[in-house]
């Protein structure tokens, strides 16, 4: 009997991995798909290919949407990418990208009907986030609804689900999911701004969550080099 098909929407984070991580022990076959988007902090992109083999998806593709090109957005380059702010989830920060979860969610449903997967699997939390409107559980049901309308599959009967693991769960709660499942989140890269080599600035809003979720899970995080 063959394993259902999801598309997992991998940017190299330790949430994406996470999620992957719990899709696959759920027996799900993986098709990771990870996008270009024009994003300045791009070693991403290298951990990515480290998680898909890590993951042992069926296939990895890397594909290319250039949203540097409207700008609009502290990771596409237009301003500086913010250190040391107060977090503040009822304030959208320069690093939300107008419209991103949006566009990866609606080209990864694509591949999704091509592949036959009957769910998308995105890693966002709603707990410890930045305050991006697209990481919060009544958009993710909203796509949800959308995909059962504009798809053949849904209108056939054969409903495309967007599932969200990490969605009701602290950064904490999720590196001890990934834990147990012996994760090497040495693998993953989180930081907005990294310096040479790809060392993480530890003072951006993703660094600083980073770091919370693992000294609250009381774990040391394999990616911070000495």
């Amino acid at each position: 009997m063959s394993l259902p098909k999801a598309v997992l929407l991998l940017s190299g984070g330790l949430d994406s991995y996470t999620a992957g991580a719990m899709m696959r022990a759920d027996g799900y076959e993986l098709f990771a798909l990870t996008v270009r988007y024009g994003q300045v902090h791009a070693r991403e992109i290298e951990a990515a290919r480290e998680v898909a083999k890590a993951l042992g998806v069926t296939r990895h593709v890397e594909l290319d949407v250039n949203l540097a090109a409207f700008g609009g957005s502290a990771l596409l380059g237009d301003g500086e990418v913010p250190k040391n702010r107060p977090l503040d989830e009822h304030v959208i920060p320069v690093t939300y990208v107008p419209a991103r979860n949006t566009i990866l969610l609606s080209i990864a449903l694509g591949w999704a009907e091509v592949v036959g997967a009957g769910a998308i699997v995105i890693g966002v939390n709603a707990l410890d986030y930045s305050g991006y409107p697209d990481c919060r559980p009544e958009y993710l049901e909203a796509f949800e609804r959308l995909a059962r309308l504009a798809t053949r599959a849904g209108v056939e009967g054969q409903s495309i689900r967007v599932l969200a693991p990490l969605v009701h769960l602290s950064k904490a709660d999720i590196i001890r999911q990934g834990h147990a499942l012996g994760l090497n989140y040495g693998l993953t890269h989180s930081c907005y701004d990294p310096g040479p080599g790809g060392r993480p600035c530890g003072a951006c809003d993703s660094c600083r969550l980073r770091a919370k979720g693992f000294a609250e899970a009381g774990l040391t995080d394999p990616a911070i080099r000495g």
